[in-house]
């Protein structure tokens, strides 16, 4: 039976999980995203990924600027939900919204809970070294992503994935979860189990400051941090270009053979000592250029040892 949902959403990672709602027959009252912000060469105001797809279904929009408000709550209640399906939506849920849908609300997190609760999930499982994540399906609480679980997948985290390919593995499998888990709600058989309260750890927002690669560190941890920030904000050092340091980020690099001092060339296929071992980088990007293969970017700018990255 079709269920009566609130899509609450804004980044490219929530939309598989919309279309798949629609595509499987819930009737979207209502779509809450983040407001439209500047963007593109002329900073031109633009609609939320999720909004702008929204807008596409002929689905309504709203954009506030918080959910606090008695007036707020007054228009959520409006729309008379069965449930509200939260995506990355970036605005935390108050208690009167939480209980205001007739089944609750309900999460699509891309973790495995209880471990990386929070902001940056995808990221902080590669920059960590997990070997491997997976999205779950939550009913909501007041805590930060503390609820129920219902459903989960797994995924295993190989060397070669940066964040960006973690994403786009995990937002189709979190949408196929979500409907499964809708199914099983509309027909009352929805079971819920209480998260571990050991091996809990946070997902903190990443900081700029922590994308500057530290060369002293071993090649497998310095490698998990290039890719766990590629493509944004990425993580970069500065490479000597004709005399002069020019910051790069590094956005995929693959574990080598060698040693040598950290961050010293080994060779000149982009090959990086680090505290222990090396990696190899295989894709980068110079500030206000396109990001580039290793080997264009060494026909245009080649660089052979003894030529250190700092």
């Amino acid at each position: 039976m079709p269920l009566r949902l609130i899509f609450m959403g804004t980044p490219e990672f929530a939309v598989p999980t919309l279309l798949q709602l629609v595509a499987h027959g819930h009737e979207i009252a209502a779509v809450y995203s983040r407001e439209a912000r500047p963007a593109g060469r002329g900073m031109k105001l633009q609609p939320s990924p999720v909004a702008r797809e929204a807008q596409r279904l002929g689905l309504p929009v709203l954009t506030p600027k918080t959910l606090k408000t008695p007036e707020a709550l007054l228009e959520f209640q409006s729309f008379v939900p069965d449930a509200a399906i939260v995506v990355a939506y970036g605005m935390i849920l108050p208690q009167a919204i939480l209980g205001a849908p007739r089944y609750g609300c309900y999460n699509l997190h891309a973790s495995l809970l209880p471990r990386w609760r929070g902001a940056a999930p995808i990221n902080r499982a590669i920059m960590a070294g997990d070997a491997e994540s997976g999205v779950m399906v939550m009913k909501m609480d007041a805590g930060l992503d503390t609820g129920e679980v219902a459903l989960a997948e797994r995924i295993t985290i190989t060397d070669a994935m940066t964040a960006s390919d973690l994403h786009d593995a995990l937002a189709p499998l979190g949408a196929d979860l979500m409907v499964r888990a809708m199914a099983s709600l509309s027909r009352d058989g929805l079971q819920l189990t209480k998260q571990s309260e050991q091996g809990v750890t946070y997902a903190a927002k990443i900081d700029k400051t922590e994308a500057r690669i530290d060369w002293n560190r071993p090649a497998r941890d310095v490698l998990r941090h290039i890719h766990g920030l590629s493509p944004f904000p990425g993580a970069w050092c500065e490479m000597p270009v004709d005399g002069e340091p020019v910051r790069v980020k590094l956005l995929r690099c693959e574990l080598a053979e060698g040693a040598g001092s950290p961050g010293s060339l080994l060779d000149d296929r982009l090959t990086v000592a680090c505290g222990e071992g090396a990696i190899r980088i295989l894709e980068l990007q110079r500030a206000g250029k396109p990001p580039m293969k290793a080997g264009a970017f060494l026909n245009g700018t080649p660089l052979t040892p003894p030529l250190r990255l700092v």
